[in-house]
């Protein structure tokens, strides 16, 4: 595992909060998952056994909740959300206008390496959709002009690294 020194410390630090280690399995799999990007098999089998368990029980924790990646995704992570109050306004068709932009379909990484879309579930704003989150950045009321524009602005922001 290749994890930055500040989430060992992290890591470290959290394990002490819970008597019973196990308990310590969700929050450092986040931990782990916001560092490397995705769960490897490699990280289950760390995780387990930085928390002396058998790695099925972490694997059990990774496999039943729907956001953990089991593999990598693109550079930059764009989420499109799905419920009803996004649907209705057009949800999908942004998804779909975020496909075409970037050649790729939902949950493959785009061929540049720079993004992976995929739908989410609530993204708690429901008032303002279709809503799209990228990365950490929120953004409302996304129509077809909008797509282009944040398509536009990550490669952008892609030629520059």
């Amino acid at each position: 595992m290749n994890l930055k020194p500040e989430t060992l410390k992290q890591i470290d630090e959290v394990i002490t909060h819970y008597p019973v280690k196990r308990s310590a399995t969700l929050p450092l799999l986040h931990l782990v998952q916001e560092d490397a990007g995705w769960i490897s098999p490699a990280a289950i089998e760390w995780i387990a056994a930085k928390l002396e368990l058998q790695p099925i029980n972490v694997y059990e924790v990774v496999t039943f909740y729907p956001m953990f990646r089991q593999k990598p995704i693109g550079r930059r992570h764009i989420k499109v959300c799905r419920t009803l109050s996004c649907a209705l306004v057009g949800g999908y068709k942004v998804c779909e206008q975020f496909e075409q932009e970037f050649g790729c379909h939902r949950g493959e990484i785009s061929a540049d390496g720079e993004v992976t879309i995929e739908f989410v579930e609530c993204l708690a704003s429901c008032g303002t959709g279709p809503v799209v989150m990228i990365d950490d950045d929120l953004h409302e009321k996304v129509d077809a002009a909008k797509v282009k524009a944040l398509s536009a602005q990550i490669r952008t922001e892609a030629k520059k690294k």
